[in-house]
């Protein structure tokens, strides 16, 4: 029986095949594994946000942040994890995956949903509700050794209203120890018809 080539249909197979590899590629092993979590890795085209540090507070007012955040826009990905401890008796933390991220320069936006979240509370000092589900935003200047942060509490004085993606306030928060860094990246832009 004569052979028969049927060049689109190989063409397509090969097309499906590698858009398979790509997006198991990009989206890590844990997303393959079907665990439903996104690994954030990096590649060279794309903004990142990542590191940790102590903002400058008084003593006993401990606050951290720390940041694994990769990818353009709404295709970000990553973690992110703030704790706050007042002395030995009020404190907790929160942490989530990253939904949204945007560079400019040496600065960072990004915005993640709260998956996780452990407070204890203490009498005479706020209360932390369920936090859970929520979004918040948190900017980074990344400024070499005087890095700075903001996050979408700052007028509310505590977590609790949800903001819109890629929304954070100006980073007015100095840092004890740590370091933020900020890789920027943009899509190209087509350019005006006129």
């Amino acid at each position: 029986m004569p052979r028969i080539r049927r060049p689109f249909v190989v063409a397509a197979a090969l097309a499906a095949c590698t858009a398979t590899a790509l997006t198991l590629g990009t989206t890590g092993p844990a997303a393959a594994a079907g665990t439903g979590t996104q690994a954030a890795r990096p590649t060279v085209d794309e903004p990142s946000l990542t590191g940790s540090a102590k903002l400058a507070r008084q003593p006993g007012d401990n606050v951290h942040f720390r940041f694994n955040a990769h990818g353009f826009g709404e295709q970000a990905r990553g973690t992110f994890y703030v704790s706050h401890h007042i002395g030995k008796d009020w404190g907790g933390y929160f942490k989530g995956r990253i939904d949204c991220l945007v560079t400019g320069g040496p600065v960072a936006v990004a915005t993640g949903i709260v998956t996780e979240m452990r407070f204890k509370n203490a009498p005479g000092l706020p209360e932390i509700g369920d936090l859970r589900g929520k979004r918040f935003g948190f900017t980074v200047l990344d400024s070499g050794k005087k890095d700075r942060l903001g996050y979408s509490w700052a007028m509310d004085g505590l977590p609790k209203n949800s903001v819109g993606k890629c929304l954070g306030s100006a980073p007015f928060e100095t840092l004890e120890k740590g370091d933020f860094k900020v890789h920027h990246w943009m899509p190209p832009r087509n350019p005006a018809k006129h």
